[in-house]
């Protein structure tokens, strides 16, 4: 499920008005009766922020194939599903902004991750593929890859814990993110600042 937030600016006094729509992103039937309405509500989507995502922290010979295909539809074969349709209006206007994100899982072998892992790997190719086929529509495909401190990862942020190292170690900046570092990250990658 996905929650849709929409921003309009009506007058000279900047009211705020959200728009707020739940579908399953993993279902393509139900993708496009939510983006049609949302396109009849607000008009044409301008940026896409495929940002849905599940993990299940089940080492490889235990997990059973349903877990696998679970997470590697909603992380990997949504964000497909999505773009998908909402690309052609995008194409149509010859522009808009599509932000695939994900946590950094992808990047290092660990244990129990191994279907996030692949999901998110598989969508840094995909973000590269998409950006092959619609650069020349005048569409920004960004990536935006996560190195952020959640309240379900505390306890990874110990010093001497494993993944604290880890990201320590290969993080350029020797640290955790915050969510306010995070947002604003995106708000640059959806902004004409970004225009490539």
């Amino acid at each position: 499920m996905i929650n849709c937030r929409f921003a309009e600016r009506v007058s000279k006094k900047e009211r705020l008005y959200v728009f707020t729509l739940k579908f399953n992103v993993t279902d393509e039937h139900d993708v496009d009766k939510g983006i049609s309405l949302i396109e009849k509500s607000v008009g044409p989507i301008d940026i896409l922020v495929n940002n849905a995502g599940i993990i299940k922290r089940i080492s490889i010979l235990d997990m059973a194939i349903a877990d696998y295909k679970q997470v590697i539809d909603v992380d990997l074969v949504a964000p497909l599903i999505v773009s998908k349709r909402v690309v052609p209006k995008m194409i149509e206007k010859r522009s808009g902004k599509i932000i695939n994100m994900w946590f950094h899982d992808e990047r290092y072998g660990r244990n129990t991750v191994s279907a996030y892992a692949s999901a998110k790997g598989g969508l840094k190719l995909l973000t590269q593929n998409m950006t092959c086929e619609w650069a020349k529509y005048n569409i920004q495909i960004k990536e935006l890859v996560q190195v952020i401190l959640l309240p379900h990862k505390r306890h990874h942020t110990r010093n001497g814990h494993p993944f604290n190292d880890l990201v320590m170690t290969r993080t350029p900046a020797g640290r955790w993110a915050n969510r306010r570092m995070l947002a604003n990250a995106a708000l640059f990658l959806a902004s004409q600042a970004s225009n490539l």
